[in-house]
């Protein structure tokens, strides 16, 4: 499946109103929780032991198409969310109808750019939650 079509949409924190869209967006990061492997090993054990310990997302980097023309652009909505540290929520919707939701805390980076190069902005969100999947029907 191409990553065509994927969305990312934002809201306040704990708020009954609907996701909204955040355009431009470019890339998607990879998605999932990878469990630190806890050694566990008795001194009666030959050979060590393992279990699965708390999961870490990685880094949630999200790439969009720079745009600071107007005041509800990603950009400036963002870049509020992170001057103020508030904690949003996400809900990030593949083609296939696959929705991952979360909270986080967010960073804007604007990227450089040279000759005929594109000026994209990053937006990394500090996990805050568990991930929510929800398959597609």
């Amino acid at each position: 499946m191409l990553a065509n079509g994927s969305k990312l949409g934002y809201k306040k924190k704990g708020s009954e109103e609907e996701y909204k869209d955040l355009p431009g967006l470019k890339e998607i990061p990879e998605m999932g929780i990878e469990p630190e492997k806890v050694q566990n090993t008795c001194l009666t054990d030959k050979v060590h032991q393992y279990e699965n310990g708390i999961g870490d997302a990685g880094d949630l980097t999200y790439k969009f198409k720079y745009d600071n023309s107007k005041a509800d652009c990603p950009y400036r909505v963002m870049r509020a969310a992170q001057n103020s540290g508030e904690v949003l929520s996400f809900k990030e919707t593949l083609l296939d109808g696959t929705e991952t939701e979360f909270d986080g805390q967010v960073s804007v980076k604007r990227t450089g750019g040279g000759v005929n190069g594109v000026i994209e902005f990053n937006l990394s969100i500090s996990l805050q939650s568990d991930l929510k999947v929800t398959d597609p029907v």
